[in-house]
């Protein structure tokens, strides 16, 4: 069993410009290089952004053509897995000898449609996985699909199996129930919920899947919006998500944060062998389970 530094990167995306957040990220990676991490988590949507508070000139039975432009616009600052801004990420990983877990807008190179996904490095740069989110929630709808559910894996580390899900995907018990039974021991959770309640649904599934789970948030402004979506926003307040970002226990401990209000990079050491001794009282997929009352098997 070994012992990993996590870091979470609580930042501010430069919104619907892919370029200029990919430089962002690579800053991030090696400010997180410097804390000696050897794990690092973005949020969800990092690349090209979390679009809270836009409309999309959209309602029930209508979408505008000024919808269908900023959507545009959105798609083509999205990441196609494999092209040159993974690339340069890889690079920068690879050089950093860290494994990176990143939340962005994935667009299929196929037919386009837009996926909220987290692709998963591992210390080459190699991307080892991808997970797309099952449902997108409420109006997010109209930005992405949905994922088939043939991502719900977790991934072989170095330090230990590794998974995530996004956001309020971590409210549906069987998508959590997919990865316990995988034995998840880091569970990464990138999110764009930044209410108090938060840190309570990381508690839960940390006590309840007897793993450390790693929330990460955006830090976001009205003043990080371009000019041009200024109007659009203006009723928003002045802080769009405040973060919340937080590191937990397999016995529910709160580890590090949550912190709001600001960027910054948390860190914590994770002691693998924490996960083993937390079963000692629980396993949801091992002595405490009742396969003879209950039936789950992934498909």
């Amino acid at each position: 069993m070994k012992k990993v530094k996590a870091g979470i990167v609580q930042a501010t995306p430069v919104l619907f410009n892919i370029q200029k957040t990919v430089d962002k990220v690579i800053d991030l990676i090696e400010a997180g290089t410097r804390k000696g991490c050897n794990l690092l988590v973005f949020p969800e949507s990092f690349i090209p952004g979390y679009p809270r508070g836009l409309a999309f000139d959209t309602v029930v039975g209508r979408r505008g053509n000024s919808g269908r432009d900023l959507w545009h616009l959105f798609a083509a600052n999205s990441i196609v897995v494999g092209d040159q801004f993974c690339r340069q990420i890889g690079e920068a990983v690879k050089k950093a000898e860290v494994f990176l877990v990143l939340g962005v807008t994935e667009k299929d190179e196929i037919n386009g449609t837009l996926y909220c996904s987290i692709l998963f490095f591992n210390e080459t740069g190699k991307i080892v996985g991808k997970h797309r989110k099952l449902k997108p929630t409420g109006t997010e709808r109209i930005l992405w699909g949905e994922g088939d559910g043939s991502t719900l894996n977790v991934v072989e580390t170095s330090f230990g199996k590794l998974g995530g899900l996004i956001c309020w995907e971590n409210l549906m018990p069987l998508a959590r129930m997919t990865l316990y039974q995988q034995g998840v021991q880091i569970y990464v959770a990138p999110t764009a919920d930044s209410r108090d309640t938060w840190t309570s649904t990381l508690v839960h599934i940390a006590c309840e899947g007897r793993c450390f789970v790693i929330g990460c948030n955006q830090f976001v402004t009205k003043a990080d919006y371009p000019d041009f979506l200024q109007e659009e926003i203006g009723k928003e307040p002045d802080i769009l998500c405040r973060g919340g970002s937080a590191i937990v226990s397999p016995l529910g401990e709160v580890l590090a944060g949550p912190v709001y209000n600001k960027e910054t990079i948390l860190v914590a050491e994770i002691d693998m062998a924490e996960v083993a001794k937390s079963k000692f009282d629980f396993d949801v997929i091992g002595h405490y389970a009742r396969n003879d009352v209950f039936d789950f098997r992934k498909k």
